[in-house]
């Protein structure tokens, strides 16, 4: 059952926890009617992680205004019987259960929640075709038409129960495509695992047939090598061939940093065959080849294995078997003093949620992309039974008192992504400011409370987004648990909705408005309710220039609440400087066809130890500012490679943005 919806608070919830969309549903009487942008959101909702429709409610000003559906029960029949036309949507997904009739202030509203599709559902689209413009997804909480190519995706989802044991032709031969080498050690594990099993009583293309690597297609009778097979054992060339986007690297990093340095790494450089079963061996033993490993017998002999190496060896696996590799994003895994990393292409084929609260109650569910790669790690002991690798991830963290594993998705492009933190839960230290701080009353907290407490003291402030990525409780637990924290005194609210950040009480975290009280932004900036503002803006422009105090020597802001120079402005640079910015960036500005990646590295290069504001970076790299916040900054900020002047007011038209701490 969803939330149940009974005040304006419950509103608030849903803006600030999950996407959601306001619409008036007046209709052309006034008296309601289903508007025909609902079908956009609910395609766009349903091929993504669900949502909320609340017919009847304007959003102004960040306040909720009710203005009530007049005919409301006409509304909903008019929705149940669109949502089970085909010729309207594919696939209804709502049940009476989501469709709640709600009084707010004497209006009466509808409010819609639309689940998530499964993928057996996947796409969801309008009318009969999914392609033409008629399948949606969400992204940067608006409704965006899918490509061809995100469509295909999901339609190979809903076909295939697995990705990877499609028949290929028969241009791919065992003698030729598979690395024999790679195949003999797989074998010589299977032996050490199961000495006795028949599987060894066969030769090497029999024994590669019988795990999965050679198949017959029973309907059409083809024969030949695996999906899985290619890329468990393939050879480079033949790996390539057959998925072209596949790419698989691990970087250890020598310090906390984000920053693309190492100090070993593992991709493939003609040196070894590149396929995934050398490539997990050769990973594992550099990823535990630190990990301190307690005396331990059992059955007469030492334990080599603890719950952090299950761990770890089922969090290498997942990152594998659950890898969508047509899409465009390589396997990437990192290894730092302060975290293990662990990204896969592909989002997850179960909703996100369930599978953290799954993971965090021991419950084992699983979807796996690739079953018959999955299958081969389970032959040698290497994986465990459908659905138990995420539990058994989350309890090895656990059982070392380590924060929780963050699990997140990011959809464009499509990646899993899994960190785990290797920082104790809550450090004795920290405990100790917490009671010289709150006294006494630190021991009433609970757990996910003395969480985001302790988060908001080490970060400095805490946002609903990050609350979320400290528990596997479901979001709203969250977003109700930070307004109980601020009534009794723990936290201080600043901003409003998704605005709204978090600090300890007597810490001040100043705006960019007041930051930049003498700074000379462009006037399209300022407040456009105070024209007093607008006017002085101009003094303050003539002011910024003459304020020694306020701008280095080559012209940038200069703030004691920065902790770097800001360049709000290109025309205060000196020339020189300027220059160099120009030339740094004339790439991007001269090719509109610029690769994703040298484009995102412009970025980097130019943001190293300054703040650029959007407009500048805009001017810098020839792009809307839409365009680079859209398909770039958003993901760069997530991932780590840029951080935001304010974070804690993360859509600020003034951000500005740096280069990570090298």
């Amino acid at each position: 059952m969803p939330l149940s919806i009974q005040e304006i608070i419950d509103l608030r919830v849903l803006a600030e926890s999950s996407e959601v969309e306001f619409k008036l549903a007046g209709g052309k009487n006034g008296k309601g009617q289903l508007p025909n942008d609902f079908w956009s959101s609910y395609s766009a909702m349903a091929n993504g992680r669900g949502g909320w429709v609340i017919l009847g409610v304007k959003e102004e000003n960040r306040e909720f205004i009710p203005v009530g559906v007049v005919d409301v029960e006409k509304v909903k029949t008019d929705l149940f019987n669109q949502l089970n036309d085909r010729d309207r949507i594919s696939v209804n997904v709502i049940s009476d259960n989501d469709v709640q009739t709600v009084e707010l202030q004497g209006c009466i509203v509808l409010a819609i929640h639309i689940p998530p599709a499964t993928r057996k559902q996947k796409p969801v689209h309008l009318k009969k075709s999914p392609f033409n413009g008629n399948t949606y997804h969400r992204s940067y909480e608006g409704d965006r038409v899918c490509t061809d190519e995100q469509i295909k995706l999901m339609l190979a989802e809903q076909l295939h129960d697995s990705r990877d044991n499609e028949v290929l032709s028969e241009h791919y031969s065992f003698t030729d495509d598979i690395d024999l080498d790679s195949l003999k050690a797989y074998r010589n594990v299977f032996a050490a695992h199961k000495p006795s099993h028949p599987f060894l009583e066969v030769d090497l293309f029999h024994f590669f047939k019988k795990i999965g690597g050679w198949r017959k297609d029973r309907e059409t009778g083809k024969e030949g090598i695996t999906v899985a097979g290619i890329l468990m054992f393939g050879t480079w060339d033949a790996i390539t061939a057959t998925r072209p986007n596949y790419f698989v690297d691990y970087q250890e990093r020598p310090e906390a940093k984000t920053e693309q340095r190492w100090i070993d790494r593992v991709f493939y450089d003609g040196s070894w065959s590149g396929n995934l079963f050398d490539f997990y061996r050769t990973v594992y033993k550099k990823l535990t080849a630190d990990l301190k490993v307690p005396f331990k017998l059992e059955d007469g002999q030492r334990k080599a294995d603890t719950p952090v190496h299950t761990a770890l060896r089922e969090a290498l696996i997942n990152c594998i078997v659950h890898a969508d590799f047509s899409e465009r994003v390589p396997i990437l895994v990192v290894k730092r003093p302060d975290l293990f990393g662990f990204r896969n292409p592909g989002l997850m084929r179960l909703p996100l949620e369930d599978v953290i609260k799954s993971a965090a109650n021991g419950v084992t569910v699983s979807d796996c992309r690739n079953q018959t790669l999955q299958g081969m790690f389970l032959l040698i002991g290497l994986s465990e039974r459908a659905g138990s690798g995420i539990p058994k991830i989350y309890s090895g963290w656990n059982s070392v008192n380590w924060r929780i594993p963050t699990l997140q998705e990011r959809i464009e492009p499509a990646q899993t992504i899994l960190e785990l933190n290797t920082a104790s839960l809550i450090p004795e230290e920290t405990t100790q400011q917490l009671r010289l701080i709150f006294g006494n009353k630190v021991s009433e907290l609970n757990t996910l409370e003395l969480l985001i407490v302790t988060t908001t003291l080490v970060d400095g402030w805490i946002n609903h987004e990050r609350a979320c990525q400290l528990t596997t409780l479901h979001s709203r637990e969250v977003t109700l648990v930070l307004p109980r924290l601020e009534s009794r005194g723990f936290l201080v609210a600043h901003g409003e909705q998704k605005q709204k950040s978090y600090t300890l009480p007597g810490v001040t975290l100043p705006s960019p408005d007041e930051v930049f009280a003498l700074a000379s932004f462009p006037n399209a900036l300022t407040s456009k309710s105070s024209l007093t503002y607008k006017e002085e803006s101009l003094t303050h422009k003539e002011e910024s220039l003459t304020h020694k105090e306020c701008r280095d020597e080559v012209g940038r802001f200069i703030s004691d609440d920065l902790d770097k120079p800001y360049i709000e402005s290109l025309e205060l640079l000196s020339s020189d400087f300027k220059d160099d910015l120009m030339a740094r960036s004339q790439l991007a500005r001269d090719s509109k066809r610029l690769s994703s990646e040298l484009f995102r590295n412009i970025i980097i290069d130019i943001c190293k130890d300054q703040y650029l504001y959007i407009g500048v970076l805009g001017e810098l790299l020839g792009r809307t500012n839409q365009n680079i916040r859209q398909n770039h900054l958003k993901e760069m900020v997530q991932e780590g490679s840029i951080s935001m002047a304010f974070p804690h007011t993360p859509n600020s038209p003034k951000q500005g943005y740096t280069t990570k701490v090298q």
